[in-house]
């Protein structure tokens, strides 16, 4: 008995797996080609070229993966069902006395080893390769700002800027600005000899000028070298807040550590951690979130799938992907507006999807 169940147990495993990697592929390559059709639009801005374009797509390809593998297990585990339906196959695993929930299982099994190379994916190479995206489409955006590991890079004048990290802080009415953070500015001479070296824990535009917090100040004169320190300065700089503020990489992008860092910060300075609360447990909710979600399509191949084309089970895929998208944002952007902790907001329509997946599956036991 137990090999028999095995040997089912790889059939609807094997069935499903097929659907789900075809169509990953193809939601994958359609989103990287419209990405690089769009990007050809930008080719000859800044010096970037058809390779620049082809790199971004490229690198970037990860995290398209990462988005779109909730959608592509959910179309695929109905497609992988809807062809043992279509041959007769699950009408006999069902008189053999296999339950739904049993078949089920099997089904969102394989979908649950995947998810753990797609979760690495998305802590891994996916923020790596959008950080070079960033980076690239910095310099479609100004000649003077760019960005590598070390940070983000401006040159302002005759000073050169480094800032290492900086978070988008929302005001009231909806205005974004950027605070930075472990900032050096690098002053040089018109021959190019360093002439001063000033470090601040933070900055922050406060909507007319640049203020520096805790700075270090080092000036290089003949007399020699001659350090100070102050709570606070002005800091008189042509760098834009705003255009800072779209280079710090979108919230959903960034990995789990480097969301919970931002987090902290922001607490420290006694500013709500808001949209990167909110990423963070979407990533972290985010195996939980595809998993109940292909649980809850299953029923679909049970019932009025049997008879149903390959169109129909995309249709049905879509819609319930659709309403899916909608119900976790109005969930959390309620969650956001009325208080509900983060943790919470994201984990309710998980919560509701599960419910109703036990009341069908115990339904028809």
């Amino acid at each position: 008995m137990s090999l028999a169940i095995k040997r089912v147990d790889k059939l609807v495993a094997l069935s499903v797996l097929g659907s789900l990697v075809g169509v990953w592929l193809v939601l994958t390559g359609f989103d990287a080609v419209t990405q690089f059709l769009r990007q050809l639009s930008n080719i000859g801005k800044n010096g970037f070229t058809l390779t620049d374009a082809t790199v971004y797509v490229l690198v970037t390809t990860p995290r398209r993966a990462y988005e779109m593998f909730g959608n592509a297990a959910l179309i695929g585990g109905l497609l992988g069902l809807g062809g043992l339906a279509a041959t007769g196959e699950l009408t006999a695993l069902r008189a053999s006395g296999m339950s739904r929930l049993r078949i089920a299982a099997s089904a969102t099994g394989v979908i649950a080893v995947l998810i753990v190379g797609v979760v690495i994916l998305g802590e891994t190479a996916a923020p790596w390769g959008d950080q070079l995206g960033q980076a690239m489409q910095l310099r479609l955006k100004s000649n003077n700002i760019g960005s590598t590991g070390s940070g983000l890079w401006a040159r302002d004048g005759d000073r050169v800027i480094n800032v290492r990290g900086g978070t988008v802080v929302r005001h009231a009415g909806d205005h974004d600005t950027v605070a930075l953070a472990d900032v050096r500015v690098f002053t040089f001479t018109k021959d190019g000899q360093l002439s001063r070296f000033d470090w601040a824990k933070t900055a922050d535009h406060d909507g007319h000028e640049w203020v520096l917090h805790n700075v270090r100040s080092t000036t290089l004169d003949d007399m020699g070298v001659h350090s100070s320190v102050s709570a606070s300065e002005q800091w008189h700089s042509s760098l834009n807040p705003q255009v800072l503020a779209q280079s710090v990489i979108q919230p959903q992008y960034l990995s789990m550590r480097d969301l919970r860092r931002n987090m902290r910060y922001l607490e420290n300075n006694g500013e709500h951690p808001g949209v990167y609360a909110v990423a963070f447990w979407t990533r972290a909710l985010y195996a939980l979130n595809v998993l109940v979600l292909v649980l809850c399509a299953m029923p679909f191949a049970f019932g009025t799938m049997r008879s149903g084309g390959l169109g129909k089970r995309i249709f049905i895929g879509m819609l319930l992907a659709i309403t899916w998208y909608f119900l976790q944002k109005a969930m959390v952007n309620f969650g956001t507006v009325y208080g509900m902790p983060p943790l919470l907001a994201n984990l309710l329509p998980a919560a509701l999807l599960a419910l109703v997946a036990w009341l069908y599956f115990r339904k028809h036991a």
